[in-house]
């Protein structure tokens, strides 16, 4: 059994969002997250199967964007945006993930409209230090 740092586990999931969500490479995917990856989000249709047929069948202009990563262990969350998604208002998403072996095996995500200016109660961007355009 391979076991990996919190920061290696980090590096691990933000290379997988990059080249899953901006490059589009499945194939390349495919060793980031496991045959029996457990899918939590109400959005994602299950395994990593759903995952990787969503994003083919999305959006050419889907794109992911990450805040903050923090890792603890296995553990690793993102706050990030996704946009091109296809809707009105980008998604600003806290993923969380469980690696085993350096291989993702389970999800979870919490997802927010992304407010803009006219639309936030507190005056302050959710993602960054701009609001959307």
């Amino acid at each position: 059994m391979t076991r990996h740092t919190a920061a290696e586990n980090k590096a691990i999931v933000l290379e997988a969002f990059q080249t899953l969500f901006n490059r589009k490479d499945l194939v390349a995917a495919e060793r980031f997250w496991s045959p029996s990856y457990i899918q939590h989000s109400a959005h994602v249709p299950p395994g990593r199967e759903g995952l990787f047929e969503l994003v083919a069948g999305g959006s050419p202009d889907l794109r992911y964007e990450c805040q903050l990563a923090v890792a603890e262990g296995d553990f690793v969350m993102l706050h990030g945006r996704f946009s091109g998604i296809g809707l009105p208002a980008n998604w600003v998403v806290v993923d969380i993930l469980r690696l085993e072996e350096g291989v993702m095996v389970e999800h979870w995500d919490v997802i927010q409209d992304e407010a803009t200016r006219e639309n936030s109660a507190g005056g302050h961007p959710m993602f960054g230090d701009q609001f959307p355009g």
